[in-house]
């Protein structure tokens, strides 16, 4: 019975597709709000700001039509209605959705007391799950970290490294930041099967006591990495991909904020560096220029 109910479980999961395109291995319809009309919960924290308020207009419309036509099914239960009119027994069920209680149109029979009872439940439910819902969204921590558009690979210290940069536009401080850097790539087992591996690549400099500016990834690709001899060649072939996670606590509200950024084989600029971006004033300050952040020139 229970290996039945599994294998009826199974069926039922989503088909995911994948592909790879440019280079990036992609999961199509992975982290798009639609994706999850399964998990409504989900849907309502992921749908766009204006879906939200439309789906929410739209539930409370319908919520008083229904209760309208309940209280017409009782006849004349609502005192100083027109007897059958839709718009009075529609307008009676927003006030008493809301709690405003003019006066004018109220409750005269048990039948229409009963309605008004289930209506004040629902409302008190509706009202705390649709505050908790805006919370949730307007609360939710968002990282504004931007990432180089290209990695390089340059001599450092004597060894080539791989390298990228990530700033915090915000300008804040993001305390005990952590930066995890993964290969992603296809490889063919001894027993002849098609697999998806993933290697930790270790950072020269992994975590920073403060992000406030800026930051330059570095991993060395010496014979311990799993980049060492590799080519903008080989890794297409492997659909390899470059995956970068950052974390931290975001000083300013006290929460734990996450970014990430995926570098694709034609991402990857071999024995080329990074412009500069830092200077220095003619009256002996430094500052940064952002504007020769995603920039990067062939090493002579």
């Amino acid at each position: 019975m229970n290996r039945k109910l599994l294998t009826q479980a199974v069926a039922r999961l989503p088909i995911v597709r994948v592909r790879v395109q440019d280079g990036r291995f992609q999961v199509l319809g992975s982290n798009r709000w639609y994706s999850y009309w399964r998990d409504p919960y989900h849907l309502l924290l992921t749908i766009p700001w204006h879906g939200f308020g439309l789906l929410t207009v739209l539930l409370y419309v319908l919520t008083n039509a229904l209760f309208a036509l309940l209280y017409l099914l009782g006849g004349d239960g609502i005192a100083n209605a027109r007897p059958g009119s839709f718009s009075d027994a529609f307008f009676f069920s927003v006030q008493t959705l809301a709690s405003i209680g003019y006066g004018a149109m109220h409750p005269q029979s048990l039948y229409a007391n009963w309605i008004v009872t289930i209506e004040a439940i629902v409302s008190i439910l509706g009202i705390a799950l649709l505050t908790g819902l805006a919370f949730a969204r307007f609360s939710r921590p968002t990282a504004r970290v931007m990432f180089s558009q290209v990695a390089v690979v340059a001599p450092h210290e004597g060894i080539p490294t791989l390298m990228f940069r990530a700033a915090n536009r915000r300008r804040n401080l993001i305390l005990e930041a952590q930066m995890r850097v993964y290969l992603m790539r296809d490889e063919i087992t001894a027993e002849g099967n098609s697999m998806r591996r993933f290697y930790d690549l270790p950072l020269l400099r992994s975590q920073t006591p403060s992000f406030t500016l800026s930051w330059t990834a570095m991993h060395a690709l010496d014979p311990n990495s799993p980049l060492y001899a590799a080519t903008t060649e080989s890794l297409r072939q492997s659909r390899a991909t470059i995956a970068v996670s950052l974390n931290g606590l975001d000083e300013t509200v006290s929460q734990t904020m996450h970014a990430r950024h995926n570098y694709a084989p034609q991402d990857i600029l071999w024995n080329s560096r990074f412009v500069d971006i830092f200077h220095e004033s003619s009256e002996g300050h430094r500052y940064i220029d952002y504007r020769d952040f995603h920039k990067a020139m062939p090493i002579e």
